[in-house]
């Protein structure tokens, strides 16, 4: 409910003006003078202050010097006698939002305090996505001119329920930055629901998407919701878009259009409230040209792309993203404080990162994991980018046994790290538990 506040000296002014805004649902919070406005006003905090010119103690003049110093934001609308109105006007150089001449027109009074409302609340949100948006991006994905772009191309999409296609190379950060698009819009208390259509069987994929009642098909035993429905209010993101068969391309075009879902096995349609979002790790509109994607669901889900550049399009962000990194990790393996040397980031900043920041922080991670050092050197992390010399210093052996001993070493020094979590080892060797098992079994690590 808008709160405003109005503050007028005349008491039956105050109550009609109280009237007609409280008929129109607003909570109005009524003051005498222009220090009873700055008692309430800083208690209340209401979204917009209606004010009196001519008040005893502290007159409209003084007060909206005060009102501009608490909240320079906050929009102020004088009320004035027809004999004041050059008064009202010098209010408009101190930041009155709009003045009003007595005997105030009861649909003026409501239009303009609407508009009030309207321009306080988008600048609030604009702040908000400002500071948070720009601190999330700025953290996690650099300060480089490129990442500032996108960092407006999030303000203006934000404030919107436009849907968002971002295409990039395999690990630069489409899911985090549709996180963070999610993080700042109007839904964020709501959910945001990742589907991975690359991870699912096509004979699945529409019983997840849509969900199923039971008896739907052999094996349908209990109702299930599907993702979309799951989704409902907030956001749904549908990551590796590209991997989608033409008939589910079709449905899910249905499902945008109409924004409903029917569950396989039923005929009644669930209405959605959902934005969507969604990745895909090819150029898109090349996909739709080459005939492998439909033009119009493109259309229907590409209002808005985001093309996120690799890593060696901003090698300048390295630098940053491997302190963030390193800091994380020891973090997580619960060791002493590490640095890494320079001639270990310029080693790193050279590096082409075909896997971008995914396998920039697997490289940090497991060369904190590894070094026995509280600084970590540019041999640290040479075989774990790929360097021959560092191949050579294993020596000549079968390549299976090379690679078995090196595993062996990573593993224990996992284990080691963790504590003999193997969960939490599993995690940082990016392996499941079961396959993890096995390898301490094979290799008889205790």
């Amino acid at each position: 409910m808008t709160k405003v506040l109005v503050a007028e000296d005349e008491k039956v002014t105050r109550l009609a003006l109280a009237r007609i805004l409280e008929k129109e649902g607003m909570e109005v919070i009524q003051a005498a003078d222009g220090k009873q406005a700055l008692e309430l006003f800083r208690k209340e905090r209401p979204a917009v202050v209606i004010l009196d010119i001519m008040m005893p103690v502290l007159n409209g003049i003084d007060t909206i010097r005060e009102l501009k110093e608490l909240d320079p934001s906050v929009p102020v609308i004088i009320a004035t006698g027809r004999g004041d109105i050059s008064s009202a006007v010098d209010t408009m150089k101190l930041g009155a939002y709009d003045f009003l001449v007595k005997p105030v027109e009861p649909g003026k009074l409501v239009m303009i305090v609407r508009r009030a409302v309207e321009k306080h609340g988008l600048e609030q949100e604009l702040n908000r996505l400002h500071n948070s948006e720009n601190a999330s991006l700025e953290r996690f994905m650099g300060k480089t001119t490129a990442m500032k772009q996108i960092a407006d191309q999030l303000k203006q999409v934000a404030v919107t329920d436009f849907s968002v296609i971002i295409q990039g190379e395999t690990g630069t950060g489409k899911t985090l930055l549709a996180r963070i698009l999610h993080n700042v819009s109007r839904r964020a208390a709501r959910k945001f629901v990742k589907i991975d259509l690359g991870s699912m069987a096509e004979s699945i994929i529409e019983g997840e998407l849509f969900g199923y009642e039971k008896g739907a098909f052999t094996g349908a035993d209990q109702p299930r919701e599907g993702f979309f429905e799951a989704a409902d209010g907030g956001t749904a993101f549908l990551d590796d878009l590209e991997n989608i068969s033409p008939q589910v391309q079709s449905k899910l075009l249905t499902v945008i259009e109409s924004r409903e879902t029917i569950r396989l096995g039923s005929r009644k349609p669930v209405s959605l409230d959902i934005r969507f979002m969604a990745a895909t790790n090819t150029d898109i509109q090349k996909t739709v040209q080459a005939g492998k994607f439909r033009e119009d669901l493109f259309y229907r889900l590409g209002e808005f792309i985001i093309t996120l550049p690799p890593l060696r399009e901003r090698s300048a962000d390295i630098p940053s993203f491997i302190s963030g990194f390193l800091d994380t990790a020891v973090s997580e393996l619960k060791m002493p404080p590490k640095t890494i040397s320079p001639e270990a980031v310029d080693r790193m900043v050279r590096h082409s990162w075909p896997g971008n920041l995914r396998e920039l922080k697997n490289v940090v991670r497991r060369a904190a994991l590894m070094s026995g050092t509280r600084e970590i050197r540019p041999d640290h992390i040479e075989f774990l980018l790929g360097n021959k010399d560092a191949v050579e210093e294993i020596g000549l052996m079968p390549l299976r046994e090379a690679l078995s001993s090196v595993e062996k070493k990573l593993i224990r020094k996992t284990l080691a790290a963790t504590g003999g979590n193997k969960a939490k080892a599993a995690d940082l060797l990016q392996i499941d538990v079961k396959t993890l098992r096995s390898k301490i079994a094979e290799y008889s690590i205790e």
